[in-house]
């Protein structure tokens, strides 16, 4: 994709890695890759789980380069906003499962791209952290309403409003990341758990992931007779006669995403 941002696929996992050192901050020109790379993930049938990791040993990603705001410009911040915003928001809804590797440092926006993962896997020296308060600015790329959703309003409000910094243990305590593994290990982590969502129906997948993300937006009234409407839809798919057969005939299935 570009030499910052760096694609790799295993089977049916993708590997986005942000390679900006030293800090793998985010550019205008990767934010727009990003978008543009899941928009291509979601187009390959072949693809049902994303990891995104950093390069190096010390950072996921510090977010922006606050260089990029010095000239106090309000076009250039609406522009920039903007792009973050549709890079994460592009990301949220991926139709399979995206996986943070949380390898180091995640600051800022390098947080807010987490946060917009389905899952974070922490590596135990990692430390989290929305200062964007400190240097008179908000997380604009979904920070404030994402985090509150995972860790509750009082702990949104430590990080964001006390500029609190977390270690990956007590982020793992309150719900920040599902996952602590040994320095080194979060990219294999997720490898591995993105086999996982191998072993699941594509499109199962994509249809549980919007009825959960629903929850956020909507009310559990609302939600559950969709949940039964795209269950009977699921029967229009290849993939659900495979799973229901193979299972019967106690084979592995062959998806299709279909």
């Amino acid at each position: 994709m570009s030499a910052q941002l760096k694609l790799e696929k295993q089977g049916n996992t993708a590997i986005i890695t942000m390679s900006n050192p030293p800090a793998n901050t985010w550019t205008r020109d990767t934010l727009v890759g990003l978008k543009e790379l899941v928009n291509e993930l979601n187009a390959d049938k072949n693809i049902y789980a994303l990891v995104v990791t950093g390069e190096g040993e010390k950072f996921f990603s510090a977010g922006a380069d606050l260089n990029v705001f010095a000239s106090g410009d309000k076009g250039v911040a609406a522009d920039m906003s903007r792009v973050f915003g549709e890079a994460f928001e592009t990301l949220s809804d991926f139709r399979g499962v995206s996986i943070a590797a949380i390898n180091g440092f995640a600051m800022g926006g390098g947080l807010e791209v987490a946060l917009a993962c389905d899952i974070r896997i922490a590596e135990s020296q990692a430390q989290m952290a929305l200062p964007e308060a400190k240097v008179g600015l908000l997380p604009c790329a979904g920070g404030t309403q994402n985090l509150s959703w995972l860790v509750g309003e009082g702990w949104a409000k430590r990080m964001i409003l006390c500029g609190e910094r977390l270690k990956a243990d007590k982020a793992q305590q309150i719900g920040l990341v599902e996952e602590v593994v040994e320095t080194g290990e979060a990219l294999n982590a997720a490898i591995a758990l993105a086999e996982k969502v191998g072993e699941q129906s594509p499109v199962a997948v994509t249809a549980c992931k919007a009825l959960i993300q629903k929850g956020r937006t909507g009310t559990i009234n609302s939600a559950l007779p969709l949940e039964r409407e795209l269950f009977v839809t699921l029967f229009d798919t290849q993939d659900q006669k495979e799973g229901v057969n193979a299972f019967l005939e106690k084979r592995k299935p062959n998806w299709v995403n279909g």
